[in-house]
């Protein structure tokens, strides 16, 4: 199925229906095998994966199934340790299916998931949240999208965030059609999926006129999406100064279980905010005037009409700003409000783009620009395609394509320095994808900086950077529909590209290669300057042609755009200058462009190349054409120098130098093969002629692999061209070089290279580059190569010589006999070789081709060929073959001649049958397919159930087996098997240690022989699906690209055609010769040298996935030799081979297999060699990974569903197929089948059994025994009182281990007995659900918020045990009722009498052995001694607790008085592992008693309750508290409390008698943590003892405020609270997060804080103050909120205790106090607050600047407003951004200088977080008030002080502005900096030193872009900044 749909073969609609249901079916039966589902869940996503062949209106599938499974699984009790892959898998059909759940379910699925909802655990918020973005069906979300929001907000979760970013990506890509959740379509689909809704509420909304699901900002409200980009600020998370104002949900999330971790990851967060931001644009508002900036903002959109005149300086700076005035109409960037708001977040992060301000935050930020690009492109592609269903009205537009592209520009140019690689790979991707949307805006900027970076190298990181972005953009250089203009750059890039190929710099050069390799593919390398004699008839004064000339372009305002969007230009200011000369090579004099970063509204904007008209583009690009020469030979004399250059070659079988040169060299090798095949027949005979002349004349040892390659470049490209030169020089040096005795030494065996061999091996080399594709081109040279072959054969005797001699055989034979594609360039064959593009080829440069219009010229054998082949064979390969028959005579010698013969003879062999590989088609017959059925590796199944590969057609020349040529091949194949076979046999029985090279050439042989077959490299799909992905991702410029390059669809077409013969080579038969081969390579993977060994495994490894039955068959042979008198070094290979996952993995999973595995692995243990112990432990380790327990249930459960999906897919199938007797034959097999696994696995779980009981056997073994043997523990299966016994009594063992695992298997065991006695349906005992008798289930009648006092103050009155056994009274897990009911909760009865006697009887004698071995005192004083000891562990072992809980739970209170004694004595003993030890066996009877009957239970509470205040409270020290409040978190979790009422009774009683203000804090302590620990324990259900237990205990605090946090829809159920947050304004608080569970408490303790402050102890004393120590309390509670889940809701307590914090953050007394008021002020920060307390948190700090009297309190409350600002920008309104301004300007006036400069840091930093809004404004106001401020003559003047104070505050100001601008630099800097600052330059202090700090930090910042930003000063200017920094002037 995976083949067939790989290779695009159709699949009717109909069955493909009916496979997606079989499929899901399969997944959801209970039980079903682990390895099935995934097979199924793969091919159901497979199926389903395309939107276009499936759809909603197709099939409707089942929910619930999947959510039965997956909300069973997800959870495991305690007990259950088996964790699987089930919940991933159910998680993973989910996904994939839910586009076929339909939504009239979606009220059904809130019934089903909102409920279980608990606001105080996170695992239940996250798993249930996960329900709803995976259950709920995308479409039609109106309903549930107000309730998701509701949630949202109130969770404070890192995972919550990126789940629910994930899904709303998801829906705003969807909705941008509107069509996609109308109303009337739920009526319109069919309820056909096996069920109908089970819950469908009343809808109140009409139907008609549905318009879609559109809002403000695209599908969400204003405010929901202001959250939204809150959100995505923190996502960011950038740290700020204050090191502290990150989000805290990363830190909450840590209360999650791991769990949740096991359900598949979602999208990443980041590519989920691009994808809300872009799918949200739309035109919904008025375009604002166009920006022109790299950074845009709205000009003039928040500056408020003239107010009345100043009365005082600060009023003056802000008269204009006041909040009273009217604003203008809000206009936004582009038409767009999500364009405005992805704006101004990038303008707040632009600073975190450089690279010196770069950290792992840097990784998500310009990942944020990659995917918001991508994601932009490809709308914008949808949106063109005629088929699109977005209304044009809400469509992207042009406009806003370029106000995006200018968004982004500035911090992408920023990041391409980065030095981290994931930066710099984010950002050439973002590049990209610009450069294609926007490219006359990024390519000029990207060559600006190529020029400066090229020409001069001396910054080897930089000049990598800008090689890797210009491949980024070359897209825009090569592609003349991308961008006309581009192509005139091509030729000076290439140029100075030529110094980047550098041996010493092997990145800068791969850097090199790779971007000439993305121009070379696109263009032809051919001049067209002969082809223009009227080049210049465009222009008025034509000028003479010269060769050398300069491009000068000038600027030119205004750019008209065509029809299509791209600027188009006219003639005029902007027409080149064409000047003569005679400089070569060619230079970029690029435009003056005016890139206006800093833009303010008051400048044209004019950021993109000028245009000229296309014709001229192209005389231009024609001249520029006279460059190529010089490029080619450069690149060319470039390559050489380099390969001369190259490390010595090592030994044999090695590379030149290293990895790094290796991947040089490739990667140059596959440039220079685009090249040539792209160079005009002059330049390509040039490039001949210049390899041919130095392969001529040189030999360089060290460069084979590169001239080899080279010289393949140009047979690539011209091969007739390429013989001529070659061949005849090749042949004839290689003559005279054997003549001469080269490769006359006898050699097998690496050695190094003879210097008198270097010119043999260098033609050699030279002459197998030049057997490339056309083998026609070959047949004129065929009488030259057979002799030439002929002679090597004979004569090559040396190792390197055969080797290189015998590839060229191969490369001959592969030539003429393969079929494969004869060219790669960029346009088809008849194009390239037209008249009209050899003289305009330009015009074609980029070209790109649809499906079907790219042609592929192939190379298919002709008979010519294939007769040149079969001639070789016999006048070469038959001579060869009967020599090597001969050298295994009887008599012959076995000497170092004889086995350089057999090397060498062998190896050109078997490279001869490589090479055609793909020449003869092999099928096996009927007869061998009936022999290979019968040995396979699916034992006992019916031949017909065994897979057949379907052949393929992939072209076989010779494909008639009648053919005598076919006949003939096959008969040299038979030859040649038997003839390894013979040798294989020979070479083991002489097993002589010097044979081992021809033992080498053996098994490649076999190699060849068994897997070549269609590809001489059995690697070849793999390899070729890597690089097409590769190359298609390079290839790539925009998601759902219809057009490729021409060389990509070639590309293609080889994948395909590998992928044809790789399903031809799936399941290949066996024929006996197979057989015996494979025989012989299970021996030669035992052989005595592990050289040997390991090439045989892996090629045996290899086979086994090829060929069938090859496990069956060499599994025995391993056997073998594990047997007790072995050799080791043969035991040694069995084991190995054995450790593969081929052999090990199949021999423990399947069942057949496993009693002999058992056997002969466990086996092993007589030899103690450490060697052979290590690979045994190794395959025990590996094998039992995938050694998991076994279900039959499954093959009993009724599977209905499955049944009739199997039907449908039976209707879908011609009639001819359906045959039932292979039906009847199949269900007896299987039903065999499942018998014999059942003996097999008995078989087993004996044999585990002795082993284990065993005395002899090792403690290693042991423990692989019971770990095997617990994972036999079966659920459909009893277990005897055997094994029970042996469990018990390894749990007393001395080994950890062996205690662990057995501890674990009577768990199970009893476990899987309570399943079973409980229930007896195969699908329940699969899901091990257990059906508890006492177990009942209660309608909640008329919920309402009564009903949830009256549930939860039940709790607080004790239990009438009588009553309880009669009614359900007890409640042990919380299922629902915190945000609404469910229709029914479970309740428990009280046990009323014994159960023993109720458990199935066929498990009565594991019972029995249970009891006998727990009922005597030793068994639990050993027990004792073992969970005693030193481990120094805090907590309970759960696993400990979980064994004692299982056996009382199973035998009640039968152990109780042997247990007894040891308990009572590790009671009495204080030492912590003795406490440790008792809290584990006390908690697990109390958990074992639950279900006791009365009498036993009260008997025990008899005994414990006289003891609690000495086990709770005497005996617990510091080092034990721990232990015991993890028992009480143990005794009373998911327990109904009144089960533990003297536990419960006894913590609320030492609260109420606890004097917590004793000397002798850890009574207080001891208290506090216990009922923290019954809190956190019964969660919820806690609330009725919150009054009785409160203290002024910060965790306590915490913990009762996430405990009184509850909802309060109007009724408690899922749809009144669904319909009220759809329906209520949004500023009604269902959620209860701005209700605050303690406020009147905390309003009287603020009242207080007043009068505990006057009241402070002096000094050293001050800790103790009652001031101090109430506050530490307080901030920590507050500290934690923030931390926790309702981290919102803190904010109501913050607000009003701001001026408090700050005050507390300036004492001077109690620095820790201090620290910690100051950073929970910043961490407050880190949490978005509900949107209507953003006023009054920004009113309660401008309280305090305004009216503070301490300067210092001042000092701290303006950073934390610039830290509140940024984290929660999207939150705060215009009228709010002016007010912030407003304080912050008045600031500048204040008296004290470090408050002044604060405010001016301040200012900055707002200011650069947010549109430049007010700018011009306030730049005004600072220059005039500098201007016109005179200091007085004197100090003593008493104006002097308010003067010098105002002067300051104005230069303060302008630096604010400045610092504004980091990375650009707006038109009026240089006048600021002229006219006000440079005068002040030798003013007074502290105005001279802010001045010339302000000089330096302008430096700082602009250094990277003062290229650009020092054009847009003169001279004055510079003069002017030239003062400011050094104090004198350069130009003075």
């Amino acid at each position: 199925m995976y083949s067939w749909l790989e290779l695009k073969y159709p699949l009717p609609r109909a069955k493909r229906i009916a496979l997606v249901k079989l499929y899901y079916q399969i997944c959801v039966v209970p039980g079903m095998p682990g390895d099935t589902v995934s097979s199924c869940m793969e091919s159901l996503a497979m199926l389903t994966r395309s939107k276009k062949k499936l759809s909603i209106d197709d099939l409707r599938l089942p929910w619930r199934p999947v959510y039965n499974i997956l909300s069973r699984d997800l959870f495991l009790k305690r007990r259950q340790y088996e964790y699987s892959q089930v919940s991933y898998n159910m998680a993973y059909v989910a996904e994939n299916s839910r586009k076929f759940f339909s939504p009239a379910c979606i009220d059904e699925m809130l019934q089903e998931f909102v409920p279980h909802i608990i606001g105080n655990n996170l695992d239940r918020i996250l798993a249930n949240q996960y329900y709803l973005v995976t259950f709920l069906p995308l479409s039609h979300p109106q309903y549930y999208i107000p309730m998701m929001f509701r949630l949202w907000e109130a969770v404070n979760s890192y995972a919550f965030d990126e789940r629910m970013l994930s899904f709303f990506s998801k829906l705003t890509e969807m909705h941008v059609d509107p069509t996609v959740s109308d109303p009337k379509r739920i009526e319109a689909i069919p309820e056909d999926w096996g069920e109908a809704p089970r819950v469908r509420w009343p809808r109140h909304e009409s139907s008609e006129g549905w318009g879609g699901l559109y809002k403000d900002v695209g599908i969400f409200t204003e405010n929901e999406w202001n959250f939204i980009m809150c959100k995505c600020l923190a996502s960011m998370e950038i740290p700020l100064a204050d090191a502290g104002s990150l989000t805290t949900g990363p830190s909450v999330d840590g209360q999650a279980g791991f769990e949740i971790g096991r359900l598949p990851r979602c999208t990443w967060r980041i590519a989920s905010l691009a994808r809300i931001i872009v799918y949200s644009m739309n035109p919904d508002s008025t375009p604002a005037p166009a920006s022109g900036t790299a950074t845009p903002f709205t000009p003039g959109m928040m500056t408020p009409q003239p107010g009345t005149s100043p009365s005082k300086l600060a009023d003056y700076f802000t008269s204009a700003l006041a909040p009273k005035n009217r604003l203008k109409e809000k206009k936004c960037l582009g038409g767009s409000k999500a364009l405005e708001a992805l704006s101004k977040l990038i303008i707040s992060c632009e600073s975190f783009f450089h690279p010196t301000n770069g950290g792992k935050w840097t990784n998500d930020l310009t990942a944020f620009l990659k995917y918001i690009v991508y994601e932009f492109n490809k709308r914008w592609h949808e949106e063109l395609l005629p088929d699109c269903k977005v209304p044009k009205a809400r469509r992207l537009t042009p406009l806003m394509r370029r106000e995006l592209v200018r968004c982004l520009r500035t911090v992408s140019l920023l990041s391409i320095f980065s030095s981290d690689s994931t930066t710099t790979s984010n950002v050439q991707s973002a590049l990209k994808s610009m450069i294609t949307m926007e490219p006359d805006l990024i390519l000029p900027s990207i060559l600006e900086r190529a020029v400066s970076a090229l020409e001069t190298l001396t910054e080897t990181q930089r000049t990598i950077a800008i090689i890797k972005a210009l491949g980024a953009v070359s897209p825009g250089l090569v592609s003349r529909s991308i961008y006309y203009p581009g192509a005139k750059h091509i030729t000076p890039v290439l140029e100075l590209l030529i110094p980047g190929i550098d041996l010493n710099d092997p990145t800068k050069t791969l850097c090199t290669s790779s971007l000439v390799k993305d121009i070379a593919q696109f263009i032809k390398f051919g001049d067209l300057t002969d082809f223009s004699s009227n080049l210049f008839s465009a222009f008025a004064s034509p000028v003479p042609f010269n060769s050398g000339i300069n491009i000068q372009i000038s600027s030119s305002p205004g750019t008209p755009r065509r029809a299509n969007g791209t600027p188009h230009f006219g003639s005029g200011p902007g027409t080149p200058r064409i000047t003569s000369g005679t400089s070569t090579p060619m230079k970029i004099v690029l435009p003056v462009l005016n890139i206006a970063s800093g833009f303010t509204g008051d400048e044209t904007p004019n950021d993109s190349e000028p245009r000229l008209p296309d014709i001229e583009e192209d005389m231009l690009v024609k001249e520029t054409t006279a460059g190529f020469s010089n490029f080619v030979i450069s690149w060319f004399h470039r390559v050489i120098t380099l390969m001369e250059n190259l490390p010595e070659e090592g030994m044999p079988g090695t590379r030149a130098g290293g990895e790094e040169e290796v991947t040089v060299i490739d990667n140059i090798g596959s440039t220079c093969v685009l090249i040539c095949q792209h160079l005009s027949d002059p330049l390509f005979d040039l490039v001949l002629n210049l390899v041919y002349e130095y392969a001529t004349s040189h030999v360089r040892p060290n460069a084979l692999r590169a001239i080899y390659q080279l010289v393949e470049c140009l047979a690539n490209a011209d091969s007739r061209k390429t013989l001529e030169r070659f061949v005849p020089h090749c042949i004839r040096s290689i003559r005279t070089e054997i003549e001469h005795g080269a490769s006359s030494l006898r050699t097998t065996s690496s050695s190094e290279a003879l210097p008198s061999d270097a010119t043999l091996h260098w033609n050699l080399a030279i002459l197998r580059g030049a057997l490339v594709k056309n083998g026609c081109e070959i047949l004129s040279y065929k009488d030259e190569f057979r002799d030439i072959i002929k002679l090597l054969v004979e004569k090559t005797y040396s190792k390197r010589g055969y080797q290189w001699a015998s590839r060229v055989l191969y490369s001959l034979l592969l030539a003429c006999t393969n079929t494969h594609p004869l060219d790669d360039r960029f346009v088809n064959v008849d194009e390239w070789h037209s008249p009209a593009f050899l003289h305009s080829h330009h015009k074609k440069w980029g070209k790109l081709y649809e499906l079907g219009a790219a042609t592929v010229q192939w190379h298919v054998p002709n008979k010519d060929e294939i007769a040149f082949a079969l001639e070789l064979f016999d006048e070469i390969v038959d001579p060869t073959l009967t020599k090597l028959e001969a050298l295994l005579g009887e008599n012959v010698p076995r000497d170092a001649a004889w086995r350089n013969d057999y090397c060498r003879f062998l190896l050109f062999t078997q490279e001869a049958f490589s090479g055609i590989a793909a020449l003869a088609k092999q099928e096996a017959t009927e007869e061998e397919r009936d022999i290979y059925y019968h040995s396979t590796d699916l034992p006992q199944s019916i031949q017909e159930m065994i897979s057949r590969t379907t052949f393929i057609e992939t072209g076989y020349p010779l494909n008639d087996p009648k053919d005598p040529r076919h006949v003939k091949i096959m008969n040299y194949r038979r030859r040649f098997a038997a003839f390894l076979l013979k040798s294989s046999q020979m070479l083991r029985h002489q097993g002589e240690e010097n044979t081992v090279d021809a033992i080498h050439t053996l098994i490649a042989s076999f190699r060849t022989y068994l897997l070549e077959n269609g590809s001489a490299d059995v690697d070849d799909w793999s390899h070729l699906r890597t690089k097409y992905n590769e190359e298609k991702n390079v290839a790539r410029n925009y998601a759902g690209q219809t057009k490729w390059p021409r060389a990509l669809w070639i590309l293609k077409a080889r994948f395909y055609q590998a992928t044809r013969r790789r399903h031809n080579n799936h399941e290949r038969i066996r024929t006996q010769v197979e057989n015996e081969i494979i025989d012989e390579l299970a021996q030669w993977s035992m052989y005595t040298y592990a050289t040997v060994r390991s090439p045989a495994q892996n090629l045996l490894a290899k086979i086994s996935e090829i060929y069938d039955g090859v496990r069956v068959r060499v599994l025995p042979r391993i056997y073998e030799s594990l047997v007790q008198g072995t050799d080791d070094d043969r035991m040694k290979g069995a084991l190995y081979l054995l450790n593969y996952p081929a052999f090990g993995k199949y021999a423990m999973t399947e069942p057949s297999q496993l009693p002999s595995f058992i056997k002969y692995l466990f086996g092993c243990q007589h030899n103690e060699k450490q060697s052979v112990q290590n690979v045994v432990s190794a395959i025990a380790e590996n094998g039992l990974g995938n050694f998991v327990e076994p279900c039959f249930s499954v093959y009993k459960t009724q599977a209905d569903a499955l049944i009739g999906a199997a039907r449908d897919l039976e209707r879908t199938l011609p009639k001819s197929l359906h045959d039932q007797d292979i039906v009847t034959r199949n269900d007896a097999s299987c039903r065999r089948r499942e018998e014999n696994f059942r003996k097999y696995h008995q078989e087993a779980r004996e044999a585990l059994l002795v082993i284990g009981m065993s005395k002899d056997t090792h403690w290693r073994y042991n423990i692989v025994a019971l770990r095997m043997m617990r994972a036999l523990v079966q659920r459909d299966l009893e277990n005897n009182g055997k094994q029970a016994e042996y469990f018990l009594s390894k749990v007393i063992a001395d080994h950890p281990s062996l205690r662990y695992y057995s501890q674990r298997a009577v768990m199970k065991m009893l476990r899987y007995i309570k399943v079973r006695t409980t229930t007896s349906l195969p699908e329940e005992i699969s899901m091990q659900i257990n059906r508890n008798p006492l177990r009942r289930r209660i309608e909640v009648k008329q919920p309402s918020h009564e009903t949830t006092k009256e549930y939860l103050s039940e709790f607080a009155v004790p239990i009438d045990w009588s009553v309880a056994q009669q009614e359900p009274l007890l409640q042990d897990k919380v299922t629902s009722g915190w945000l609404a009911w469910e229709e029914e909760i479970t309740r428990f009865l009280a046990a009323d009498s014994s159960c023993q006697d109720r458990w199935e009887a066929t498990s009565q004698s594991a019972i029995e052995a249970t009891r006998k071995s727990t009922a005597t005192p030793e068994f639990w004083e050993s027990v004792r001694v073992h969970y005693s000891e030193e481990t120094q562990s805090e907590t309970m072992n759960w696993d400990n607790v979980s064994l004692v809980k299982s056996i009382f739970q199973m035998l009640e209170d039968a152990p109780w008085e042997a247990l007894r004694p040891t308990l009572v004595k590790l009671l009495a003993d204080t030492e912590q592992n003795k406490q440790r030890a008792a809290a584990e066996m006390l908690a697990g009877v109390l958990g074992g008693a639950k279900n006791w009957p009365q009498s036993m239970r009260q008997g025990l509470w008899d005994w414990l309750t006289p003891q609690l205040p000495k086990i709770l409270g005497s005996n617990v020290k510091s080092n034990t508290l721990s232990i015991w409040t993890s028992f009480l978190e143990y005794t009373l979790g998911n327990r109904d409390p009144r089960r533990s009422q003297p536990i419960i009774d006894f913590i609320v009683s030492e609260n109420r008698t606890m004097e917590y203000n004793q000397e002798l804090s850890f009574d207080a302590v001891r208290i506090c943590c216990f009922t923290q620990a019954m809190a956190e324990a019964l969660g919820w259900r806690f609330q009725p003892w919150i009054q009785p237990v409160r203290a002024y205990i910060a965790e306590a605090l915490q913990l009762f405020d996430k405990i009184l946090w509850k909802p309060k829809p109007s009724v408690p159920t899922v749809e009144v609270f669904v319909r009220e947050c759809r329906t209520l304004p949004e500023e009604v608080d269902i959620m209860s997060i701005r209700t605050a569970s303690q406020t009147s408490q905390f309003t009287e303790l603020l009242q207080k804080f007043a009068t505990w402050r006057t009241q402070r102890y002096p000094g050293a004393r001050a800790i103790h103050s009652t001031y101090d120590r109430a506050a530490s309390t307080v901030l920590k509670w507050l500290f934690l909120g923030l931390h926790d889940i309702q981290a919102v809701s803190i904010y109501e307590y913050v607000l009003p205790f701001i001026p408090e914090l700050l005050r507390m953050s300036e004492l001077n007394d109690n620095n820790d106090l201090a620290q910690r008021a100051g950073f929970l002020l910043t961490r407050t920060c880190g949490v978005s607050p509900p949107r209507e307390l953003i006023g009054p948190f920004l009113n309660s700090i401008f309280q305090v600047i305004e009216e503070s009297t301490s300067w210092r309190i001042r000092l701290k409350a303006l950073p934390l407003l610039q830290v509140f600002y940024f984290r929660q920008l999207p939150l705060i309104s215009d009228v709010r951004v002016i007010q912030i301004l407003e304080v912050v300007c008045k600031c500048l006036d204040d008296e004290i200088i470090s408050v002044r400069e604060m405010a001016a840091t301040t200012l900055a930093g707002i200011l650069r977080c947010s549109p430049r809004q007010s700018v011009v404004t306030l730049k005004e106001r600072f220059s005039r008030v500098a201007r016109k401020t005179k200091l007085p003559d004197t100090r003593d003047d008493p104006s002097y002080a308010s003067a010098l104070r105002a002067l300051h505050s104005a230069i303060l100001g302008i630096g604010a502005l400045l610092d504004a601008y980091p990375y650009s630099c707006p038109s009026w800097v240089p006048g600021l900096i002229t006219s006000v600052l440079s005068k002040h330059t030798h003013s007074p202090l502290p105005v001279s030193s802010t001045v010339h700090k302000i000089a330096m930090n302008f430096k700082k910042t602009h250094q990277d872009t003062w290229a650009e930003d020092s054009k847009k000063f003169g001279e004055d200017e510079l003069s002017a900044l030239s003062l400011l920094l050094t104090g004198s002037s350069y130009y003075a």
